[in-house]
């Protein structure tokens, strides 16, 4: 794989850009925005810290999809972000039919790539993305789970006083407040994490992970992009190199969890054919009926979604 477009040269946009440009695995990264002198600024900027940093991907801006063609693997970050006191919600009509042009315009280029979603609300304009492409489900998923289990592992590491590297987390279900967090498969450095911390403090923790996202709104009046846009060129990374690595993504399920035709975070194994397995954890009954909690809250936003007959 050599080229990778990124839709959207926003901050989450041109932080994925630019993090994809470090890890040095592709020859070309197309950032692409209908602002196209300021995604070419942004690219023309991080190809000058090229010589610096020392990596040789090229980054090239754009407002014109031809300039996308042929790419192996497009990240699609366009949309508005959310403002403080708008829930991601009422996202939908603008977002959906912005994700619906990006990936129509995406397919006229590019034969067969794998599209990453980023947009908000995720899970739904994940759905907008995979119905617009025509694409193989295993090869549109969405950003979501990786983020959330980042912002979980981070405030365990400052909890606990031990390194974000060693600790490893799932979480499933929507992006947002009804995200379904999984203490008992937390683990650091291969320690369950109910035996480093107390009951009511990790429960704290996970309620912050929650609302993870909004916090950031509150703090800075636009979301996050800093850890966002890692997420994604993570995801590329792993496609990339055909690691095979287990993120939680959000992927279309048809009868795994016992769930049917819908967009939800669950762990997958990602490769060079993108989602090459999802991957079913025995679920108690507890955690199996937070996940369709989620689901249930997924599907009203789909509902509003396909109501709009966009």
């Amino acid at each position: 794989m050599s080229k990778v477009t990124v839709i959207g040269a926003g901050n989450v946009g041109a932080t994925c850009a630019n993090v994809l440009a470090h890890k040095d695995i592709v020859k070309e990264v197309i950032l692409l925005d209908i602002m196209g002198d300021m995604a070419r600024g942004k690219a023309l900027d991080s190809w000058q810290q090229a010589p610096i940093d020392y990596y040789s991907t090229y980054l090239r801006g754009s407002d014109n999809y031809e300039d996308t063609a042929g790419s192996d693997i497009v990240v699609i970050t366009a949309g508005v972000p959310r403002k403080p006191g708008m829930s991601r919600d009422d996202l939908i009509s603008t977002n959906a039919k912005i994700v619906n042009m990006v990936t129509e315009s995406i397919m006229k280029y590019s034969k067969n790539p794998i599209i990453i979603v980023v947009s908000n609300p995720l899970d739904v304009m994940t759905l907008a993305a995979y119905r617009a492409s025509g694409l193989d489900s295993s090869r549109v998923f969405g950003m979501a789970g990786i983020l959330d289990t980042a912002r979980y592992r981070a405030f365990l590491a400052t909890a606990l006083d031990v390194s974000p590297k060693d600790i490893q987390a799932v979480l499933m279900g929507g992006h947002g407040d009804t995200m379904v967090p999984l203490p008992r498969y937390t683990t650091v450095a291969g320690i369950p994490v109910t035996e480093m911390i107390e009951a009511a403090d990790l429960d704290a923790i996970v309620e912050r992970t929650k609302t993870g996202g909004g916090e950031l709104v509150q703090l800075m009046g636009t979301s996050a992009w800093y850890a966002p846009g890692a997420a994604a060129a993570q995801m590329v990374e792993a496609i990339v190199k055909n690691e095979n690595r287990i993120f939680p993504c959000c992927a279309l399920l048809n009868g795994q969890y016992g769930l049917d035709d819908i967009f939800l975070g669950v762990p997958v194994k990602l490769n060079k054919n993108g989602i090459g397995e999802i991957i079913e954890l025995k679920l108690n009954k507890d955690e199996m009926q937070l996940l369709h909690d989620s689901a249930g809250h997924v599907r009203a936003v789909i509902d509003v979604f396909n109501g709009m007959k966009l």
